[in-house]
C-alpha cells in the first residue's frame, strides 16, 4: 500500500527525449501533500513533458515517477480516480452545454461534488445551457477547472487556471484553490502569471532546459537586500550594450538582457546606481522610455535564472 505520508509527487532522475532533443534532463522534483506547488518555466523548458509524465500520459524513458505513491503507468487504473487534470486544450465536446458536460463527468465518479454548487461557485450557472464553443475563453477555463475538481481528487493538476478570466473570476478561482488546499487537496499549478504563483504557491520550482534550476517559497526566492532597475529604451541597444553597462556598474551589480530594448539590473541598487545607468544611456546615445527602481519580484528571479521571459 502507498504510504500516506509520502510526497504527493516525487520525480527522480527523469529523462525524456524527442529524437535528438533532450526535453527533460535527469530532473528531480517533489510536491508535498496538502500544498499548492507552482511549476514554472519558459516554453520548451520541459515543464509540460514532466507534468504529462506525472499525469500518466507519457512513459518515463529513464528515472522514476511516483504520484500519490503509485506508478502512473503500471498503476494507472488505481491512480486515475484520485487525481484531477485541468487541460489547457480540449476536455469538452464542441457542442456540449457546460453544465451538461459537468454532470456527465460527475456521473463517472463514485462520490462527486454537488454539480450545481460547483457551477455556481465558478460562475457557470448563467452559461450552463450555452454550447462549449460559444463560451468565452474565461468561461471555458472555469468549466475545465470544474471538470478537474468534480470527482473530489486528492491531487489536481491545473494548467493556466485563470487564463482569459476577468479580475472577479480570477479572484474567485484563487479563493477556490486556497480552499482546496485548506481541505487537504494537493494542487500542482502551472501559470504564466507571476503574481498568481507568488500569491498562491507554498513552493515554486523553476524549470529550464529540462532541469529544476531554482526551488523555494516565494519569500525565499525574492528576499534579501537585492533591488532591481528595469531599463526600457525606445530603440534596440547597440552591440555589446550589456557588457558595457556591466563594466560601468562594477561587479556588485548584474545585468541581464530581457529583450533588444530592455535590460534588468540586479543587486544592491540605490540612487547612485540610477545615476550611473542614466549617464551610461547618455554616453550610448539611447533614450530611456522607462527607468524604474524596485524590489526584486518573482518575475525578476525568473529572468535572472533562465535569462528568458515567461511567454
Amino acid at each position: 500500500m502507498p504510504d500516506a505520508t509520502s510526497p504527493a509527487v516525487e520525480v527522480a532522475g527523469l529523462v525524456m527525449t524527442y529524437g535528438d532533443k533532450v526535453a527533460v534532463d535527469h530532473l528531480d522534483l517533489r510536491v508535498e501533500r496538502g500544498t499548492i506547488t507552482a511549476v514554472l518555466g519558459p516554453n520548451g523548458a520541459g515543464k509540460t513533458t514532466t507534468l504529462e509524465t506525472c499525469e500518466g500520459y507519457r512513459k518515463p524513458q529513464q528515472g522514476e515517477v511516483r504520484v500519490l505513491g503509485l506508478d502512473p503507468q503500471r498503476q494507472r487504473r488505481e491512480l486515475l480516480p484520485r487525481i484531477g487534470v485541468m487541460l489547457q486544450d480540449g476536455g469538452a465536446w464542441s457542442g456540449v452545454r457546460a453544465v451538461e458536460m459537468l454532470r456527465h463527468v460527475a456521473r463517472l465518479h463514485a462520490h462527486p461534488l454537488d454539480v450545481d454548487a460547483l457551477a455556481d461557485r465558478l460562475g457557470l450557472g448563467d452559461c450552463g445551457r450555452t454550447p462549449y464553443r460559444r463560451l468565452s475563453g474565461g468561461q471555458q477555463q472555469r468549466l475545465k477547472l470544474a471538470l478537474a475538481l468534480v470527482g473530489r481528487p486528492e491531487l489536481v493538476f491545473v494548467d493556466e487556471p485563470t487564463a482569459g478570466m476577468d479580475p472577479a473570476a480570477r479572484r474567485t478561482t484563487w479563493e477556490l484553490l486556497r480552499q482546496l488546499r485548506a481541505d487537504g487537496v494537493t494542487v500542482v499549478l502551472t501559470t504564466h502569471h507571476m503574481d498568481e504563483a507568488e500569491r498562491l504557491a507554498d513552493l515554486i520550482h523553476i524549470i529550464d532546459r529540462g532541469r529544476v534550476i531554482a526551488t523555494g517559497t516565494p519569500l525565499e526566492l525574492t528576499r534579501g537586500n537585492t533591488s532591481t532597475i528595469r531599463l526600457v529604451v525606445t530603440k534596440p541597444f547597440p552591440d555589446g550594450a550589456p557588457d558595457s553597462l556591466q563594466a560601468a556598474l562594477g561587479g556588485h551589480m548584474e545585468v541581464t538582457t530581457i529583450s533588444e530594448v530592455s535590460l534588468l539590473v540586479t543587486g544592491p541598487a540605490d540612487s547612485t546606481t540610477l545615476a550611473v545607468v542614466s549617464a551610461w544611456c547618455e554616453q550610448q546615445g539611447v533614450l530611456p522610455e522607462s527607468l524604474n527602481l524596485g524590489q526584486r519580484t518573482l518575475e525578476d528571479v525568473f529572468l535572472e535564472t533562465t535569462g528568458r521571459e515567461l511567454a
